[in-house]
C-alpha cells in the first residue's frame, strides 16, 4: 500500500466565529492510501483551540510512526492495520482518524461498496444542523432567517461570549425571529462558568425559548461543574470537548456530567473508536450525536457514513463542508438544506483532489 499526504486550505464562503476562534479557511491534511488500483481518502483537520494538533504534526505522525507501523501490510489486512494504527503513537487523534478512514475507504472500494454500505447501512441520506456564527444580535437574526430559507430546521447558536445576559438576549432574538418550528441548540464552546451557565439556561427555559440542548457549557476538564449544571437545569447538556476517548466518556457517565455526547472522528481517532463510543453511550442510556470539525467532504463524508450505519439520538452536527466555497476534492457527499446525500459511488465517492 502506498500512503501519501496532501495539505489543503479551502476558503469558507462566510467566516466561522465561535467563542474559541474565527476561521476563514478549512485547513486540513488529506491522506490517501492506494493499492495501485483503488485509493482511499481520509482527513485530519487543524483545530488548534480544540485538539491542539497542527497540520505539520499530523503530517509528521502519518509519514513517520504510522507509516512505519503499517509497513509490510497488504490492502486485505484491515483489522491488523487498524490495530497497529491505534498503537503507533500516543494522542495524534486527527492523524489516526485520517488513516483509519482512508483504510476503511480503500477496503470499501476494493469490494465495490459505498463506505456507509461497507459499515452496514442501506440509507441514502442523513440530516444535519447548521451553525450560526457568534455575532451581534442583528447579524445572528439575519443569519438564522437565511439558514431557515436555505432549508435548515435545526439551528446551532454559538454562545459563551463571556456575557451570559447578552447570550440570553441573542438567543431570545433568534427564537423570536424564526418562530416556534426550527429547533435551536446552543454551543458555548467552554465559554461559560458554571453559575453563568445555569443562570442563562434557566432564563431561556423561563422565557419559553425551547432550547433543544446546550453543548459544552464549561471548560472541558470541569466535569464536576458540568454535572452541577446538568443537575440544575431541565435542558439536556451535551459533552463535546470533554470527551475524546473511552476513559473520558466513562468519567462523564460516572459523574452524570451530561445527557448526551458529541462523537467526532478527529477527537477519538477514527471510525473504529467512534463506534465504540456510540455503543458505550447507548449501553449507559446516554444520548449521542456525531459532529465534525472544520472539515471538507472527506472528513464529513466519513462521519455521515458512520451516522448512516449507527443512528444517533438527535440530529447530527455535520454542516462543516457546507461552509466551503469550493471543495478540495471531486465527488463525495452533497447538501440539500439539512439533508446530506450520501454518494452512490464506492467508498466515500471521492475521485481525487481538485487541482
Amino acid at each position: 500500500m502506498k500512503l501519501s499526504t496532501h495539505l489543503v486550505s479551502a476558503p469558507l464562503h462566510t467566516p466561522f466565529v465561535t467563542a474559541l476562534r474565527t476561521a476563514t479557511h478549512a485547513e486540513s491534511l488529506l491522506v490517501s492510501i492506494s493499492d495501485g488500483e483503488h485509493t482511499g481518502w481520509g482527513e485530519a483537520p487543524q483545530v488548534w483551540k480544540v485538539t491542539g494538533e497542527s497540520l505539520a504534526g499530523a503530517q509528521a505522525c502519518v509519514e513517520g510512526p504510522i507509516a512505519t507501523a503499517l509497513d509490510g501490510l497488504g490492502p486485505d489486512d484491515l483489522t491488523e492495520a487498524l490495530r497497529r494504527l491505534q498503537g503507533a503513537a500516543q494522542g495524534n487523534f486527527g492523524a489516526k482518524a485520517a488513516v483509519d478512514v482512508a483504510l476503511h475507504d480503500l477496503a470499501a472500494r476494493r469490494v465495490g461498496r459505498t463506505l456507509h454500505g461497507f459499515l452496514g447501512s442501506t440509507a441514502t441520506t442523513v440530516r444535519t444542523d447548521v451553525t450560526l456564527s457568534a455575532g451581534d444580535p442583528d447579524a445572528l437574526v439575519r443569519a438564522a432567517q437565511d439558514r431557515v430559507r436555505d432549508g435548515f430546521d435545526v439551528l446551532k447558536v454559538k454562545v459563551g461570549t463571556g456575557d451570559a445576559a447578552a447570550d440570553f438576549e441573542r438567543v431570545r432574538r433568534v427564537r423570536e425571529a424564526v418562530g416556534p418550528e426550527p429547533r435551536i441548540r446552543l454551543d458555548a464552546n467552554q465559554g461559560w462558568n458554571r453559575r453563568d451557565a445555569v443562570t442563562a439556561i434557566r432564563a431561556l427555559e423561563d422565557a419559553g425559548c425551547a432550547i433543544e440542548l446546550v453543548e459544552q457549557p464549561v471548560a472541558a476538564a470541569d466535569l464536576e461543574g458540568m454535572a452541577w449544571i446538568t443537575d440544575r437545569v431541565s435542558t439536556p447538556i451535551l459533552a463535546d470537548e470533554s470527551v475524546y476517548g473511552v476513559r473520558d466518556l466513562v468519567n462523564v457517565i460516572r459523574l452524570g456530567a451530561a445527557d448526551l455526547v458529541n462523537v467526532k472522528l478527529a477527537k477519538c481517532g477514527g471510525l473504529g473508536p467512534a463506534r465504540t463510543l456510540l455503543e458505550l453511550a447507548r449501553e449507559h442510556g446516554l444520548g449521542a450525536i456525531v459532529g465534525s470539525m472544520m472539515e471538507s467532504h472527506v472528513g464529513v463524508g466519513a462521519a455521515a457514513a458512520l451516522v448512516a450505519a449507527y443512528p444517533t439520538t438527535a440530529v447530527n452536527d455535520l454542516d462543516a463542508a457546507w461552509w466551503l466555497r469550493q471543495a478540495p476534492v471531486d465527488g463525495g457527499i452533497t447538501y440539500a438544506g439539512s439533508t446530506i446525500h450520501l454518494p452512490s459511488n464506492p467508498g466515500l465517492g471521492v475521485t481525487g483532489l481538485i487541482a
